[in-house]
C-alpha cells in the first residue's frame, strides 16, 4: 500500500536518480550526447524528473496528497524522462518516441487532479 511515507521515499528516490543522471550527463556522457546532438533532450529529461519529484514530495509532506496525482507524476516521470534518456543515448525513435507524450499527458493529468481535488 502506498502510504504518504512511501510516496516521500519514492519522491526522494526519484530526486536522487535525477541528480545522479544529471551529473552522469554532464560529466561522463557529455561527448556522446554532444555527438548525437541530444544534450538538450537529456537536460529536459532531468529537469522534468526533478520538478515532478519535488512536486510529489511537497504533496506527500502536505495535506494535498492525491493518489491519482501521485501515480500520474510517478508513471509520467518514468514514461517522459525515461523515454528521453533512452532517445538521448540512441534508442530507436520509432519505439521510444511515442512514449514521451504519454508521460506528458500523465503530467498534465496529475496537475489537473490537483486543480479539481476537493479540500480534506
Amino acid at each position: 500500500m502506498m502510504t504518504p511515507n512511501r510516496w516521500i521515499q519514492g519522491a526522494a528516490l526519484s530526486m536522487t536518480i535525477a541528480v545522479a543522471l544529471g551529473a552522469l550527463g554532464a560529466h561522463f556522457l557529455e561527448a556522446r550526447l554532444e555527438e548525437h546532438g541530444t544534450t538538450g533532450i537529456w537536460k529536459t529529461a532531468v529537469l522534468y524528473q526533478m520538478v515532478h519529484g519535488l512536486a510529489l514530495l511537497a504533496l506527500a509532506l502536505g495535506d494535498r496528497l492525491s493518489k491519482s496525482t501521485a501515480w500520474c507524476f510517478s508513471v509520467g516521470t518514468l514514461c517522459f524522462s525515461g523515454s528521453l534518456y533512452s532517445l538521448s543515448l540512441g534508442a530507436p525513435g520509432m519505439v521510444f518516441g511515442p512514449i514521451t507524450p504519454i508521460g506528458g499527458i500523465l503530467f498534465l493529468g496529475g496537475w489537473l487532479c490537483l486543480v479539481f481535488k476537493k479540500p480534506q
